[in-house]
């Protein structure tokens, strides 16, 4: 895929960060391809930044061409090289992305047509992306068609026309006259976001000579999203802040340091991203003694320029898409995530997706489908740190609507002092009346034939796993992940009372989604049920293969024993029987193989031996554990030894999706289970809206 476009400034390394992404779902070999760079000399930020991405296992310079120089000394030959390093590439990679040259600024006709035939010899469709900036819908599709029209007139494909930093409100008109004046390409405009194009705090420290006077040197890496100048008092300051801006403040203005301080811990103003003392004067000892001892975070810059020329050189700050700011980098990947249709797209280029299915591949595959369906999760554990920043990662890429159970104002005050933007979440107390009262309602009416009273309905959904199980049960949210600092006896017991199991289903059950090298498994149950019987075997089967249905993995049942087939008895191995036969009985469209012993049911030639005649042996993708204390040492041994990604414990079975957590899940578990919990959601009906 070429990503080329007719100018500068359009913003074309985020939609090929954004389309290398959707690749890297669809294969475990994705490449990158810079054929011309400006310079030798200097690095080129859209190679870094591309090559960064996880998904790709490359070196700079192995992902680029040639320099600007060559081309204009020497055209022939830095096509002749160009040529020769896609080939080698193209050995290497299933699928490779290739970013168009950028020279400079301006719009630059013989810049397109090299270009063009580029992409033309290489035989890669092609990707043009315009800049929507100041420009109405029919200036768009003006340019639109001229530059389609070069890349046809060379022989190139243009299978897409992507109009970047578009006017928000005239997305659905740039599509529709671009798509009138140039038919055939897909059409789509990205709206233009104020987070990627915004300078971090080290650029902004950068460009006014800046020194770190106090605050944690990692949030330099955050975005500064708008300016303040504070030289009017304080009440008139504190009016006029946005969310991740920059105060820039006279360094002799001491009144108002303290107060904006104060408001960055309040949890009652916007959180900011940096202060900027100016004219190089020293914060006196007593006014620096009091805000080191109110706040940790939050960078206070000096500089010696003035209130003025500071303002001049912040305003002339522009901020560029890198991987050294993980806000950019999940806005950006949101951005084309939301606004290109990327199934299109990739079913233009006929990318089949592979028979390997590397855990990043599965990785990015859960979050395009929780995007796709938007729901809303409730996280009753809204004060724990790493909710907090899972919530962050979650709203910035775009996979979930949250609800954030706590006192608002203490709540948002603990995320501005932890740097982490919750702006997009909606905050709910426990103890809020109006909640309260219509959850207690329907908790006594639920728990009526158990004698339970309104009056302890109302202490028991005080409770943030029953208050947010009430949100779940009726409609306010569509999932509910807990358990990062509760027991999952705390976590789950709610959904019991209150949610209950599907019709049909015997019991509630848990898996684990074993993400592999080269492939992903189900395990279970591995987490709920310490003795199953038969019956609430075969029952814990037959969801599992839901499960992994669900999850885009083809269900072939493996239920395990110590003994293969017929050769074994006794009570274990009789269960195990009887659960098979339950299976087969009452779904017989499942494929499924029991008693099985797990060498047999995940190496061919193993199953060649033992059961040269099944569909299962050798292939299975559901593993379904005779006990707890099997199924629970085996996902960890497997975890640990194997170096696998355990999802999970995700449990089944009941009405409405609600997930435990470990106490010692880490960010990036918190996030995957919400993820899992979403795409659960997707198959029950909508929440209500929230109020």
């Amino acid at each position: 895929m070429y990503i080329a476009s007719p100018e500068g400034m359009t913003g074309k390394s985020m939609v090929a960060f954004g389309l290398l992404e959707a690749l890297a779902s669809r294969s475990d070999r994705v490449g990158v391809y810079r054929p011309v760079v400006k310079s030798s000399r200097t690095r080129d930020y859209a190679v870094d930044l591309l090559t960064s991405h996880p998904a790709v296992d490359q070196s700079y310079e192995d992902a680029i061409g040639v320099d600007h120089e060559l081309v204009l000394s020497d055209p022939d030959a830095a096509h002749e090289r160009i040529l020769a390093r896609h080939r080698e590439l193209a050995e290497r990679y299933g699928v490779l992305v290739v970013l168009g040259s950028d020279y400079d600024d301006l719009a630059n006709p013989t810049e397109l047509a090299f270009n063009a035939e580029v992409a033309a010899n290489m035989g890669a469709p092609v990707v043009v992306v315009l800049s929507g900036l100041d420009r109405s819908p029919d200036q768009l599709a003006a340019l639109a068609a001229v530059s389609v029209g070069e890349f046809g007139g060379h022989h190139a494909l243009p299978i897409a026309v992507v109009v970047n930093r578009a006017e928000p409100d005239s997305l659905e008109a740039i599509r529709d006259v671009v798509s009138a004046r140039v038919p055939g390409p897909l059409v789509a405009a990205i709206p233009e976001n104020p987070v990627i194009l915004a300078p971090t705090v080290q650029e902004l420290k950068d460009a006014v000579g800046g020194t770190l006077l106090q605050g944690n040197p990692e949030w330099l890496d955050r975005v500064a999203v708008g300016t303040v100048i504070a030289a009017m008092s304080l009440p008139n300051v504190l009016s006029r802040l946005t969310e991740n801006c920059t105060v820039i403040a006279p360094g002799d203005r001491y009144d108002l340091l303290p107060g904006l301080v104060m408001a960055q811990q309040s949890g009652t103003f916007p959180a900011l991203s940096s202060i900027v003392l100016t004219g190089g004067y020293d914060v006196p000892e007593e006014v620096g003694r009091l805000i080191s001892g109110v706040q940790q975070d939050l960078p206070i810059l000096t500089t010696e320029l003035s209130t003025f020329d500071t303002a001049l050189q912040v305003a002339r700050s522009r901020g560029r898409l890198d991987v050294g700011s993980p806000q950019k980098v999940d806005a950006a990947r949101r951005a084309v995530a939301e606004h290109l249709p990327i199934p299109d797209l990739l079913a233009s280029l006929e990318v089949t997706r592979s028979d390997v299915v590397t855990p990043m591949m599965f990785e990015f595959e859960l979050l395009a489908r929780a995007r796709g369906e938007k729901k809303t999760i409730v996280l009753p554990e809204g004060e724990e740190p790493r909710i907090l920043a899972a919530a962050e990662a979650i709203l910035a890429r775009g996979v979930a609507d949250l609800i954030l159970l706590g006192d608002e104002n203490t709540l948002r005050a603990r995320a501005a002092q932890l740097g982490h933007d919750i702006s997009e979440a909606r905050v709910v107390s426990p103890h809020d009346e109006e909640h309260l009262e219509r959850y207690a309602a329907e908790y006594a009416r639920l728990r009526a034939k158990k004698g339970v009273t309104l009056e302890q309905a109302r202490e028991k959904v005080q409770d943030v796993s029953y208050f947010g199980t009430m949100m779940v049960q009726l409609g306010e949210a569509d999932g509910m992940v807990s358990g990062a600092a509760h027991s999952t006896a705390h976590t789950i017991r709610p959904s019991f009372e209150i949610i209950k199991t599907k019709p049909g289903a015997k019991i509630v059950s848990s898996v684990f989604l074993m993400a592999l090298e080269d492939r992903v498994l189900v395990y279970g149950d591995c987490a709920v049920n310490p003795d199953p019987t038969a019956e609430q075997l075969a029952d814990i089967a037959v969801q599992s293969a839901a499960t992994a249905q669900q999850f885009g993995i083809a269900p072939r049942i493996a239920m395990l024993s110590y003994s293969t087939g017929s050769s074994g008895s006794g009570a274990d191995v009789d269960k195990v029987r009887e659960a098979t036969s339950l299976v087969r009985a009452d779904e017989p469209g499942l494929d499924v193989e029991g008693p099985i012993q797990y060498d047999a049911a995940v190496d061919a030639s193993v199953a060649k031996t033992k059961l040269p005649d099944s569909s299962v042996a050798g292939r299975a993708t559901v593993f379904v554990f005779p006990d707890l204390n099997t199924g629970n040492n085996t996902y960890k041994a497997v975890q640990r030894s194997a170096g696998a990604i355990a999802i999970g414990p995700v449990l089944q079975g009941l009405n409405k999706p609600v997930n435990d957590l470990s106490r010692g899940a880490l960010v990036d578990d918190i996030i995957n289970t919400v993820v899992i919990t979403a795409i659960q959601a997707q198959a029950e009906p909508a929440a209500a809206p929230s109020a």
